[in-house]
């Protein structure tokens, strides 16, 4: 059983220096291969790619640099995702149920646990097996220890002595049942809350060829969280090393591949010339940055960034290929998309029935949350293939007018007519539509609220939320939130390749 690789780096990263931190990292990074492949997804833009700008000469490389270069990128995800995503955790591998390897490995371990087990009913018994096992738990009991845990190390290295073991099997006064009972022991002392019952579950088994196979169960688990503990506790050094890290591997990655910001290129252009031309003045508000035409001022590059951000929510990511430094991202980009777009439809629906209602229920607090919870649920799917927005909002239609019927009828109020509810359930469906005037002002304000907030730097006072989008404050603080510190982390790694290009598109324009 091989020993935890993150294991140093828990005592070692507070104390060292800039150069050990970085070093940290890279052993870190190194040893998790098999965690990034089951851990994160592929981001790859579809194969129908618009044609790739042509800034840099293509080159042949051999197959020796593009595994090198595979490697490199993908040591450089993992590191990006222990520090971006706060919930990441290694996972135990399962093996697909019905694959080869898995029945491989069902036949190998019935093969050495059989051998254990005839081994163990022998006259006398031999211990062969038995004592390998012990050894490789005493090594995984001692993996699990921090430099500080003298005593315990000094308990497994005393009952754990193999050669003591060995002689004692040799004659014929091994008690393997006391042995089995110390490591369950030692188990329970190390192993984390969570597997407190699985510990305390081998207590109940009396067989001796189980409990081994049971006991390595656990142990396999305890490993799994010992890996997830020497990631949260290297997260924050990780933090301080981790920009310049990224940025390295990048440019290692720059240099045996020329044109990998050919994208960033071309999607930082665009942004100039959006602002440039005022092409989404209605979308961003007027002091955003943006240049007037013919003579106006030109857009600084900070906010030429900001907006380039801001058109990351708006991709079309079926059709157009995304910038290189923010790829190992496009998820978490893609995520933000849809959560928009989901409040975008929620704002209009809610902003369509607050308008028709009567003023004495829109302002009831329970009302508006009882509603807004019910469409919520019924756009829950929006990121299916087999979700069709203009049936839910059927749905949500018929939904929202019982309820507001309903609410009028506590209230004392004069009830919804036939025709006003047909009016509304009209409104209602015709948010499906991305030119519906209502669901457009949504949209725009949304945007409006986010470039705000991205520009405020997480100053006090933050923005304030444009007006229609009350009842969905929360929900846009969250994901404002969540893309502000996507973006500043994405800025602090690349915004030397960012100002070198647009000081080239700013000069040009």
């Amino acid at each position: 059983m091989s020993e935890n690789p993150g294991k140093p780096n828990i005592n070692e990263a507070g104390k060292s220096k800039s150069n050990d931190s970085e070093q940290d990292l890279e052993d870190a990074v190194e040893g998790s291969d098999e965690a990034v492949q089951k851990t994160i997804k592929s981001v790859s833009p579809s194969t129908q790619r618009v044609q790739r700008p042509h800034s840099s000469p293509p080159r042949f490389v051999t197959v020796e640099e593009l595994l090198e270069t595979a490697k490199g990128v993908t040591n450089m995800a993992l590191a990006h995702e222990i520090v971006v995503n706060g919930d990441f955790r290694i996972k135990p591998v399962e093996l697909p149920e019905d694959s080869l390897e898995k029945r491989v490995k069902e036949i190998v371990h019935k093969a050495f646990w059989d051998c254990l087990s005839v081994q163990l009913s022998e006259e006398p018994p031999t211990y062969d097996h038995a004592i390998k096992l012990v050894g490789e738990i005493k090594e995984t009991l001692l993996s699990f220890l921090l430099p500080g845990h003298t005593r315990l190390r000094n308990q497994i290295t005393e009952v754990l002595d193999l050669d003591l073991i060995k002689q004692e099997a040799e004659n014929g006064a091994l008690d393997i049942s006391k042995l089995a009972e110390f490591i369950i022991g030692m188990m329970g002392t190390l192993c984390a809350p969570a597997r407190d019952e699985e510990v305390r579950k081998l207590k109940d088994i009396k067989e001796i060829v189980p409990l081994f196979r049971a006991i390595f169960s656990v142990l396999d688990l305890m490993k799994v969280d010992m890996a997830n503990f020497a990631v949260t506790s290297i997260r924050p050094h990780l933090m301080q090393q981790s920009v310049d890290y990224e940025r390295k591997k990048f440019q290692q990655l720059l240099e045996k591949q020329p044109n990998s910001l050919d994208f960033v290129t071309q999607w930082l252009e665009e942004a100039a010339d959006d602002l440039m031309n005022q092409k989404y003045k209605n979308a961003l508000p007027a002091g955003g940055g943006a240049a007037g035409s013919g003579d106006g001022p030109m857009p600084n590059p900070v906010a030429v960034q900001n907006y380039a951000y801001l058109k990351l929510l708006k991709w079309d990511h079926l059709q157009r290929p995304f910038p290189e430094t923010v790829l190992m991202d496009q998820a978490r980009f893609q995520e933000l998309q849809l959560q928009l777009e989901q409040l975008t439809i929620l704002g209009a629906v809610l902003l369509v029935t607050f308008s028709m209602a009567a003023p004495g229920i829109s302002s009831q607090a329970d009302f508006a949350e009882k509603l807004k919870m019910i469409v919520k649920v019924l756009l829950t799917d929006t990121h299916l293939p087999s979700f069709h927005l203009k049936d839910a909002l059927t749905t949500i239609g018929e939904k929202v007018c019982l309820e507001v019927s309903s609410c009028l009828a506590l209230c004392g109020l004069t009830a919804f007519s036939t025709e006003k509810e047909a009016v509304l359930k009209g409104q209602i469906q015709s948010v499906a539509s991305p030119d519906d005037p209502i669901r457009r002002i949504m949209d725009s304000r949304i945007l409006i609220f986010l470039e705000g907030y991205l520009a405020s730097g997480h100053q006090k006072p933050l923005p304030t939320v444009p007006g229609g989008l009350g009842p969905v404050q929360k929900e846009l603080e969250e994901v404002a939130i969540k893309f502000v510190r996507l973006v500043n982390y994405n800025k602090m790694v690349f915004s030397p390749y960012y100002d070198a290009i647009l000081s080239k598109i700013l000069v040009r324009s």
